[in-house]
C-alpha cells in the first residue's frame, strides 16, 4: 500500500510534462498553419465579393484547379526543374564564395579595404538593371541566370559573414590564446562557432533574394522557368496559372528557410 501511495501522485505529473512538451512543440506550427489558412481564407473571400474582375485577382481555389491543367500540359514540370537547377547552382556557388570573401575580408585589414569598395557599391546596384546585359553577354541559357542568382545572394552572405566574425567575444580569444592555442584552433574553436549564427543569418536572407533572381532572369529571356510561366501568363491575363507559379515560390522559399532553420537547432544548440 505505501509504495502505491508513493507511486501515484508521479504518474499525473509524468502526464502532464509529457503534455506540455506537446503542445510547446505543435503550438508554433499550429499557429502558422492557422496564419497560412486564414490568409488564403481572406484571400478566396475578397476574390469572390470585392473582386468581380477575374482579369485582376484569382481566388485560391482557382489557383489550385490551375496546377491539373499545367502539370497535364508538362510546362509545369520543366518550370520547376529549370527554376530549381538555376537556384541551386548559382545559389551554392554565392555561398561559398561568399562566406570566403567574408573570412577574407574579416581577417585582413588591407583586404577589406580593398574589396569593401566593392561590395558596398555592387550591393547597392539594382541587379534588375544589370540582367538584361548579363543576358547580352552570357546569352538566353542557364548561365545568365545563374549569374544573376549569385549577383543578389552573394553579398548578405559576405556582409553577415564578416559581421560575424568581427564581433567574436576578444576577452575569449584572448582566454583561449592563453592557453595556448594556436590561430588554426581559435579560428575552428572560438571565432566560426561565433560567427555560424550570422552566416546562417546570410545564407537564409540569400534564400529570398536567389529566387527573386530567377524570377528576374527569366522574365528578360528564358525559353522554361517560373519565370517565364509568370511572364506569359500575364501577357496572356491568365490569373490562375500566373498566381500558381507565385505560389510555388512561395512555397520553396517558406520550406528552404524552415529547412534552414531546422538546420541551425541542430548545428547550434547552443543558441536555444
Amino acid at each position: 500500500m505505501p509504495r502505491v501511495e508513493a507511486l501515484t501522485p508521479h504518474k499525473p505529473a509524468g502526464r502532464r510534462n509529457r503534455f506540455v512538451g506537446l503542445r510547446r512543440s505543435v503550438t508554433p506550427y499550429a499557429w502558422s498553419l492557422g496564419s497560412i489558412f486564414g490568409g488564403l481564407a481572406l484571400w478566396e473571400i475578397i476574390s469572390r465579393v470585392f473582386v468581380r474582375s477575374k482579369l485582376f485577382l484569382a481566388a485560391p481555389s482557382e489557383v489550385i484547379m490551375a496546377f491539373p491543367s499545367l502539370a497535364r500540359s508538362g510546362e509545369l514540370g520543366l518550370d520547376i526543374w529549370t527554376s530549381a537547377v538555376e537556384f541551386v547552382i548559382g545559389y551554392t556557388f554565392a555561398c561559398i564564395l561568399g562566406v570566403l570573401v567574408g573570412l577574407l575580408m574579416a581577417s585582413s585589414r588591407t583586404s577589406k579595404q580593398v574589396l569593401q569598395p566593392w561590395v558596398s557599391g555592387l550591393y547597392a546596384t539594382p541587379t534588375v538593371a544589370l540582367a538584361p546585359l548579363f543576358i547580352l553577354w552570357f546569352g538566353i541559357g542557364i548561365l545568365s541566370k545563374v549569374v544573376v542568382v549569385a549577383a543578389l545572394v552573394i553579398f548578405p552572405v559576405v556582409i553577415n559573414t564578416e559581421a560575424g566574425l568581427l564581433t567574436t567575444n576578444k576577452q575569449l580569444i584572448e582566454t583561449v590564446r592563453s592557453f595556448g592555442a594556436n590561430r588554426r584552433q581559435i579560428f575552428f574553436k572560438v571565432s566560426l562557432p561565433s560567427a555560424l549564427p550570422f552566416i546562417f543569418a546570410g545564407l537564409k536572407l540569400g534564400i529570398g533574394r536567389g529566387l527573386i533572381g530567377v524570377v528576374i532572369a527569366e522574365l528578360f529571356g528564358s525559353r522554361a522557368g517560373l519565370g517565364q510561366l509568370i511572364s506569359q501568363s500575364a501577357e496572356t491575363f491568365n490569373m490562375p496559372a500566373l498566381f500558381a507559379g507565385v505560389a510555388i515560390l512561395a512555397g520553396a522559399g517558406i520550406v528552404l528557410t524552415a529547412g534552414f532553420g531546422s538546420l541551425e537547432r541542430r548545428l547550434l544548440p547552443w543558441r536555444e
